[in-house]
């Protein structure tokens, strides 16, 4: 029973640690997800900013056109015969340049916006900058908790295989199988007259039997073996 309690010590922590170990890869995936996130959201930014240079482009010709359209019609001016066709043609020339202007204006507009957000995209870069760093650092620690896990488990399994030619091999089997049923603890004691292991209770005559140390008693709720810690 002593070993047994000494291998239930050694197998808690070799229990924690591994299920420690086992969280790490979805820490990780968690961290690179929002890290991905917010690289997207620069990303998004800087389509912005491509479609809004398109849009100005677009619009810086579509101004070229009317300018273009304009000097044609005041070419036109002083070749018409009749006074009609003249203030018809003024109308034109007129009707062309307050088009232009508005496109003008339109074009001033996106050259604003393409400038904040180049400002915005520059105060991104350097917060992505810093977050990737945080993310390194984090990704390390975590890294280096896994190889921490790893060396100590070693040390753990080292002292387990020490300690299990000690209990008998029957009674191993069915430590064994309590263990992979019950979350890594397959002993316990009982406390108060309660199961340590599921908190119900253990009645006098059973503990009787646990005391008397003449073969395992388990719990009849969680099945864990039993043992009175004195």
């Amino acid at each position: 029973m002593d070993n047994l309690v000494k291998l239930q010590i050694i197998d808690t922590e070799i229990y924690n640690l591994r299920s420690e170990k086992d969280s790490k890869p979805q820490e990780i995936k968690t961290m690179e997800a929002l890290f991905e996130e917010k690289k997207q959201g620069l990303a998004a930014l800087e389509k912005n900013l491509l479609d809004l240079q398109k849009q100005r482009k677009d619009k810086e010709l579509e101004l070229a056109s009317k300018e273009e359209a304009g000097k044609k019609l005041q070419a036109q001016l002083y070749s018409l015969k009749t006074n009609k066709e003249y203030q018809a043609m003024l109308q034109q020339i007129q009707d062309a340049k307050a088009d232009a202007s508005v496109i003008e204006d339109k074009v001033l507009e996106l050259f604003d916006q393409a400038d904040k957000v180049k400002t915005e995209m520059e105060q991104e870069k350097g917060k992505l900058k810093e977050e990737e760093k945080i993310f390194a650092e984090q990704k390390k620690k975590i890294e280096d908790r896994i190889k921490e896990i790893d060396g100590r488990l070693t040390q753990l399994e080292a002292q387990r295989n020490q300690l299990v030619p000690d209990v008998n091999p029957k009674i191993l089997a069915q430590y064994e199988r309590i263990l992979g049923s019950r979350d890594g603890l397959a002993i316990v004691t009982v406390k108060d007259n309660s199961c340590q292991g599921c908190n119900m209770f253990v009645p006098p005559q059973v503990i009787n039997l646990i005391k008397m140390y003449e073969r395992m008693i388990t719990c009849e709720i969680c099945n864990r073996i039993l043992y009175i810690q004195d």
